[in-house]
């Protein structure tokens, strides 16, 4: 059984067990989110397909821990006239572990 789901924006295939790397929520660690946008929904020879989300549908998580991702740095420069930038930046991240789909 599989379901996709709209997480922040980003939909996200997710099977019960899965961890996923997931932009940050405002939820301390251990505790549980419920996810409701479940744009389709299968299990075994059946699907289901939302218009747009299934209705009754739901996708509970538990909130693994936070943290930030590598660093990337962001440079500008024009050339010959001695403009030069970094900018560094760490994207925040919750790290999340599915425990159930309902259907």
């Amino acid at each position: 059984m599989f379901a996709i789901v709209d997480i922040a924006g980003f939909q996200e295939k997710v099977q019960e067990g899965d961890a996923l790397k997931v932009p940050l929520h405002d939820v301390k660690s251990g505790e549980k989110i419920i996810f409701e946008k479940v744009l389709l929904l299968s299990n075994g020879d059946a699907l289901t397909i939302g218009l747009p989300f299934v209705k009754g549908a739901t996708v509970e998580a538990k909130v693994v821990s936070h943290g930030q991702g590598k660093k990337i740095r962001v440079q500008k420069a024009n050339k010959r006239k001695r403009y030069r930038r970094v900018h560094g930046h760490r994207q925040d991240f919750t790290e999340i572990e599915i425990t159930k789909i309902k259907a």
